[in-house]
């Protein structure tokens, strides 16, 4: 079944709990979404509200992704770029689809939404994202028409003794 996706929902508490709750179990699943597991609730809670905050701001957007069910199984974040001479692009933040919904097209799905919100946003000609080496993710975001723009090596550290490369992806929207 397809997803819905819903740009700027009303935050709800439901709707907090339910991104809360992707990113504990997308973090667990060993997904690149900036903790480790074990997930920690309260630790991914303040980053959560961080976003929020940045929402009722107007500088980030959130795009989420539910089920038949109504479930929050997608989220992403589109954040305005505030240097003023880099305000022609956004980045794409935590960009999640739930582990029971992988491998079904519905992260290519979130993508293409994402590039839509940010077509549909004035000035803005590209979409950038950032990923952990070492997973492939960057082999999955470029089949999605981003292209590697950069790399920095052991940037990101996992573990003690285990760094991967951050790796700067960039979807040219025009």
């Amino acid at each position: 079944m397809p997803l819905t996706f819903t740009l700027d929902p009303a935050v709800t508490p439901a709707l907090r709990d339910g991104i809360l709750g992707l990113w504990a179990d997308v973090t667990d699943a060993g997904g690149a979404v900036g903790f480790v597991a074990p997930a920690n609730r309260a630790e991914i809670r303040p980053e959560l509200v961080r976003h929020f905050a940045q929402m009722t701001e107007g500088r980030t957007r959130l795009l989420v992704g539910h089920d038949e069910a109504g479930e929050v199984v997608a989220a992403a974040f589109l954040t305005r770029n505030t240097h003023r001479l880099m305000t022609h692009w956004l980045w794409l933040y935590t960009v999640m689809v739930h582990p029971r919904h992988q491998g079904r097209g519905h992260g290519r799905d979130l993508l293409a939404a994402a590039a839509d919100a940010a077509r549909g946003m004035e000035g803005i000609e590209a979409v950038r994202l950032t990923c952990r080496g070492g997973l492939g993710l960057e082999r999955f975001y470029g089949s999605c028409g981003y292209k590697e723009v950069g790399r920095v090596p052991d940037a990101i550290r996992v573990a003690p003794g285990d760094d991967r490369d951050d790796i700067i992806m960039l979807l040219p929207l025009r």
